[in-house]
């Protein structure tokens, strides 16, 4: 080959691809083994792993053509050799961890995989169900109506209660696969927060469909994690303004929620948003319970002592349902003006009073007016009822909002490929800014790639039309006016809140 020339070939990706790594490691000696290894591992943290894609035929031609060279490694084999078979080992393994090349991706599969993280196991099974419910009811619905562009669609669930490790070793697992081009991850707001750098680090688009701390993508730097279902910031400002537009005298306020970011971002959003709002609010407690407990009553004896004026809990899953069955009885509900942050979950399954405040952390109402003014919402409600045995509650509606919303990134990226299948990268540059409808409303995606949805609040109110409380005196906040500018850190935003802000936003029951 003439000096300064390089010929590329492209190949696709082959399982000899990790056939030619396994034999070419495991003829080295274990120490010269490790040597080589830790080289490898070093250029790849370095970012020296584009290598991996600049043709199959050439990294495979590599490995085997240095076979010969790996046994005389205790003959003092030459530094510039040593380099060669380094580059090559590095090449293989790094297209056999990834398992695929850009091209590959472009290839139309036979069908599409989609790794889908819930709880499916344990108390926050009772919130993580529903919205696989929701998964398998919408995926059924695409693959009826042809798929995304032909292609089929099937779903890999993954139980976020193994814990962060296990959650994470599943990630790669299915990251690995070269027909699962992108992720629904995750609901806890924990496990989306250690998936996240691992999502960048593998290129992987990945799709929060349920996790709400804000601190997810406030570095702002993101490009294969997006969110369209909203954020903690708006989420909890709308129950302090929702809150003193209904009881303006309020003056004490307790908070009992769960000890992990959600449930510390929450208390800080709600309670600076009351200071910055109503300056002689007082916290007269704080109390956050380990995720999982099953039993309230030393913190539900705080909260009697206390007497707050409001209770505020974003409880959730079998925490909350067994936080208000042992709360109830106690005189929690007479006593204070209880806020339930995600008591629509529950509505169907434990008893409330009238008048609790409760809201659904977006827009995911599937009984507010423009959820029944779409034929295909009522459809999808109607039959959510009828296979599973009660309407969808709201991570239900997000887990199905999350899956059209991947559908139309699929429809954008290919349209604007000409009709080919996108790769990774052109699907989530599809998802960048987008703008989708969905069975409640509209996501829409920042530059930030954080979603804006409208908050829907409103309080427990009886019906005859069901045999359980629904959401009455509602008010719909728009999404874009309860967040910061892309940048803007949101607890010095909320700070600069005025009562006038208040004033100027629709009151509960104009939402009808």
């Amino acid at each position: 080959m003439p000096a300064g020339r390089r010929t590329r070939r492209t190949v696709r990706s082959s399982p000899s691809t990790a056939v030619c790594s396994w034999r070419c490691i495991t003829s080295i000696r274990s120490d010269t083994r490790f040597a080589i290894a830790t080289n490898i591992i070093d250029r790849l943290a370095k970012g020296k792993r584009n290598m991996a894609f600049k043709g199959m035929s050439t990294v495979v031609a590599r490995c085997l053509s240095s076979l010969g060279l790996l046994f005389r490694l205790e003959r003092g084999l030459p530094q510039s050799n040593l380099r060669l078979v380094v580059d090559g080992l590095a090449g293989a393994l790094a297209v056999g961890v990834v398992a695929t090349t850009p091209v590959a991706a472009q290839e139309k599969p036979s069908s599409l995989g989609l790794g889908i993280f819930t709880f499916t196991s344990g108390p926050a099974a009772a919130y993580g169900m529903p919205g696989k419910n929701a998964a398998d009811l919408m995926i059924d619905e695409i693959n009826a109506k042809g798929g995304i562009a032909g292609v089929p669609v099937s779903a890999t669930y993954v139980d976020e209660a193994q814990g962060a490790q296990g959650v994470i070793a599943e990630y790669r697992r299915l990251a690995g696969d070269a027909k699962n081009l992108v992720m629904i991850a995750a609901l806890s707001s924990a496990n989306c927060l250690a998936l996240a750098p691992l999502a960048e680090q593998l290129e992987v688009p990945t799709v929060g469909w349920n996790c709400d701390t804000h601190q997810l993508l406030m570095d702002g730097k993101s490009k294969y994690v997006f969110r369209p279902n909203g954020n903690t910031v708006p989420e909890f400002i709308a129950y302090a303004i929702y809150l003193l537009d209904r009881k303006p005298d309020v003056k004490t306020v307790a908070i009992i929620n769960p000890d992990y970011a959600f449930g510390h971002d929450a208390a800080k959003i709600f309670t600076a948003a009351l200071k910055a709002l109503k300056p002689d609010v007082e916290i007269v407690a704080e109390l956050y319970p380990k995720l999982g407990s099953p039993n309230y009553q030393t913190e539900i004896s705080r909260l009697t002592t206390a007497r707050p004026d409001v209770v505020f809990s974003n409880l959730w899953g079998a925490d909350l349902e067994n936080f208000v069955r042992q709360a109830a009885p106690r005189g929690i509900f007479t006593s204070s003006q209880v806020i339930l942050a995600l008591g629509e979950t529950m509505l169907q399954r434990v008893p409330l009073p009238d008048g609790v405040i409760v809201g659904v952390l977006g827009d995911g109402w599937w009984m507010s007016p423009d959820a029944r003014a779409k034929p295909e919402t009522v459809k999808f409600a109607d039959a959510y009822k009828a296979r599973f045995g009660e309407y969808p509650v709201f991570p239900s509606i997000k887990m199905a909002n999350a899956l059209i919303y991947v559908k139309a990134a699929y429809e954008a990226a290919i349209q604007k490929n000409g009709g080919k299948w996108p790769t990774r990268a052109e699907l989530a540059a599809a998802m960048k800014g987008s703008k989708v409808e969905t069975l409640t409303g509209t996501a829409q995606t920042r530059a930030d790639n954080d979603g804006l949805v409208d908050q829907i609040v409103g309080v427990t109110v009886k019906t005859p039309a069901q045999q359980f409380p629904v959401i009455g005196d509602m008010v719909r906040y728009k999404g874009d006016g309860l967040m910061p500018q892309t940048g803007q850190g949101p607890l010095a935003w909320i700070s600069t809140l005025k009562p006038e802000f208040v004033r100027s936003l629709p009151k509960p029951g104009s939402y009808k």
